[in-house]
């Protein structure tokens, strides 16, 4: 797997979509009950209480979206006594959840500094560019899409789960896709891990092809151990949506600067 770290690709105008996304999961986080302690490993019964019941009221839940049904009862956030030694009590849920808005709020929620840092990383080398063809307020809304199209696939793969789905990575997996779409001769510096981490420069179509097939291997539960704990389908829905919405859009985009005389991150010697 190749790490991206930078694009080649200047823009026109201020991503200005791109950077509030950014500051709003960041912020999102930061506020998110027990991710404080997410860093040190210091959080405690009560605190994973706290996360768990704030996840079940504000995280996507693909048997919710298929089935439109919230459960009798929830995480309360609240640590009882019982039997096998303490735990989180259940309850009545004391709010009202719109399964349909659950997805907007989890596009927002992430499950660790490294889950949250990753998709960010994306993000910010790939967002400014796609908004920059699309324009802000387009743009805004594309991302929306592409993130209801990533939840709602996964949900529809595994209609029973009551896993919650949280994270940005399906929205920005439409990023990825309108990316390739728009722009697969960009040039991005990546960091390639071969006893220490080698930078090239490479076209983005390698670089992202490259992530899908990934993705596409680990929905399939190949190749990686813990599959089940993260929602590659999402990834690969969202990945195509943003291809199909940006594919009109391929045409009227101006191909990016190249300097002359680059070739995979190195200056190629000029013919003789």
């Amino acid at each position: 797997m190749v790490i991206p770290v930078h694009d080649v690709n200047p823009v026109r105008r201020t991503a200005w979509v791109t950077y509030a996304l950014l500051a709003a999961n960041v912020v999102v986080f930061l506020l998110t009950p027990g991710m404080a302690g997410s860093l040190t490993g210091e959080a405690g019964l009560a605190q994973l209480c706290h996360l768990q019941a704030f996840l079940d009221q504000y995280a996507a839940v693909p048997r919710e979206l298929i089935h439109h049904q919230v459960p009798r009862l929830v995480p309360t956030g609240d640590v009882g006594v019982g039997p096998q030694g303490a735990g989180c009590v259940a309850g009545p849920p004391p709010y009202d959840k719109s399964p349909e808005l659950s997805v907007l709020t989890a596009m927002f929620l992430h499950g660790g500094w490294l889950h949250l840092l990753g998709n960010m990383l994306f993000l910010w080398i790939f967002g400014n560019n796609v908004e920059d063809r699309m324009g802000h307020v387009r743009f805004l809304f594309f991302y929306l899409v592409c993130g209801y199209a990533a939840s709602y696939g996964f949900a529809l793969l595994d209609a029973d789960s009551a896993t919650p789905l949280i994270g940005a990575s399906g929205a920005i997996a439409g990023v990825l896709g309108a990316y390739l779409v728009l722009y697969p001769r960009a040039r991005v510096w990546v960091l390639v891990p071969f006893l220490v981490f080698l930078p090239l420069r490479l076209p983005a179509w390698i670089v992202l092809c490259l992530w899908f097939v990934l993705q596409a291997v680990y929905s399939s539960g190949q190749g990686v151990a813990d599959a089940g704990t993260v929602a590659y389908a999402a990834h690969v829905a969202g990945f195509l949506v943003g291809m199909l919405i940006a594919w009109p859009l391929r045409r009227g985009t101006p191909p990016p600067p190249e300097p002359p005389g680059i070739l995979f991150g190195r200056r190629a010697r000029p013919p003789a």
